[in-house]
């Protein structure tokens, strides 16, 4: 089963570290975003299956994102991630429709198609 998933970041290198991480895993990238407005029109567009989704964007922060994304009919799994691991509680993310949190330094060791899988 092929996972399509957008990769949200404001860095380049960081979208490009992580396209390698998940390719190499067996999913498949479908957009790149550097900010919340790319990253809503590219899940409207592609329709993937998840979304690894920065908190610290230039135009919005990722919660908001996330809030928005989750209104429509059939929102990606989202997995949040950020180099600050404590600004929010379980329920801030759970309410915004957030499935996960990964601290970037620690993306490398995630296990990302368990993560982007659906659940049973």
């Amino acid at each position: 089963m092929c996972i399509n998933i957008v990769v949200v970041d404001d860095d380049p290198g960081f979208r490009r570290i992580a396209t390698m991480l998940l390719t190499a895993r067996g999913l498949r990238v479908v957009a790149e975003s550097w900010d919340g407005a790319s990253a809503l029109e590219a899940v409207r567009t592609h329709r993937p299956d998840g979304l690894l989704l920065d908190l610290h964007l230039p135009d919005v922060d990722g919660l908001s994102v996330a809030r928005r994304l989750t209104e429509e009919e059939h929102p990606p799994r989202i997995v949040l991630t950020s180099t600050d691991k404590s600004a929010w509680s379980a329920e801030e993310l759970h309410g915004a429709g957030i499935k996960s949190f990964v601290a970037k330094d620690k993306l490398f060791d995630a296990d990302l198609r368990g993560l982007f899988e659906p659940s049973a």
